[in-house]
């Protein structure tokens, strides 16, 4: 098949990307390619794909109303020549704005929905021969849609087992992730702490930054900055535990399923599809608030490794995806060549 994937508009595809969309995006395309298929990207400068890459703008240092408009334009161009030049099978899309780019040619079109639902607008629901995926069970909610489960390359973890003291948040840095939280709980447990991710050009996001975690920083407490593939396989391979505060209804969560390749347990609240991922007693602990999450934390050597490490293998990889994905590219090609 010839597939054509469309990233989200500023930001570069990659395995060192610090957004989901972004690194599912890189691993699927990687395995296509593997699998004998022909992968064309419209994807921001600098990603990094084993297909056909067709760059678009990357971020700035800020980003307004005024750059997205821009770069989706720049989007919906490069997509319309790539359709004008070559027989596209299917475009997937992955971006939270996809809506806005969509091309007019009568082609299978499929959207994997990478974040919470109610952060889209209602009119996806509606758009003709656009087919939206869900990426776990609580995401789709008797929504209409296939549910295609994110993966991961499981082998790539470290899982030596042997573990330091500190404790891990390794996320994009934002109030919804909940970092501020988190820092309390190292503070209160007098713990060490590593942060990383980025702090994306938002105002917003570097404002949270600046008010709310880099006052808890300290010798103990630090941010490590954006962490690429290798930084963060070392540190979620050596973290005591995993903590995901996050605020928001998470569809899925790659870090939850890192940690656990790697052995290490996940402390995380009950929130959206994290009760999917983690299970209670046997790879962590989901809990409802910051008091629970800081005693949880005080339990965490109850957790086995190995069992961390054998759920992923089991439930996590990136095989199990790929596979699901050609299948639904299959069928939605198929019934395209039937009408």
């Amino acid at each position: 098949m010839n597939i054509l994937s469309v990233g989200f508009p500023l930001f570069p595809v990659s395995a060192d990307a610090g957004g989901g969309a972004e690194q599912i995006l890189h691993l699927l395309e990687r395995e296509l390619v593997h699998a004998g298929h022909h992968s064309i990207v419209v994807a921001a400068h600098g990603s990094q794909v084993s297909g056909c890459l067709i760059e678009t703008p990357t971020a700035t240092d800020r980003i307004t109303d005024e750059i997205r408009n821009w770069a989706r334009n720049e989007h919906m161009k490069a997509i319309d020549n790539v359709l004008n030049g070559r027989h596209i099978d299917l475009v997937h899309f992955h971006g939270l704005d996809f809506y806005e780019y969509l091309p007019a040619a009568p082609i299978p079109k499929l959207a994997t929905l990478h974040l919470p639902v109610e952060w889209y607008p209602k009119s996806i629901f509606e758009l003709p021969g656009v087919v939206l995926n869900f990426v776990s069970k609580t995401q789709a909610a008797n929504r209409p849609g296939p549910v295609v489960c994110n993966g991961i390359d499981v082998a790539r973890y470290e899982h030596s087992f042997r573990k330091e003291g500190f404790l891990l948040i390794l996320s994009r840095i934002c109030p919804e992730k909940g970092t501020d939280m988190g820092l309390r709980i190292a503070h209160r447990l007098d713990l060490p702490m590593t942060i990383a991710g980025p702090v994306h050009a938002f105002e917003a996001h570097q404002k949270y930054f600046l008010e709310q975690v880099e006052p808890l920083l300290d010798a103990k407490r630090r941010y490590a900055g954006p962490a690429g593939f290798e930084a963060k396989r070392h540190l979620l391979g050596k973290a005591r535990c995993l903590l995901i505060p996050s605020l928001a209804p998470e569809t899925s969560s790659l870090v939850a399923m890192e940690a656990m390749a790697a052995g290490t347990p996940v402390v995380a609240f009950r929130s959206g599809a994290l009760p999917e991922l983690i299970e209670d007693g046997v790879t962590g602990f989901l809990v409802d608030n910051e008091e629970q999450m800081a005693e949880a934390v005080r339990h965490v050597e109850l957790i086995s490794p190995k069992a961390c490490r054998d759920r992923a293998q089991a439930r996590f990889t990136a095989h199990r995806m790929v596979t699901d994905y050609l299948a639904l590219y299959r069928e939605l090609v198929l019934s395209d060549a039937s009408q």
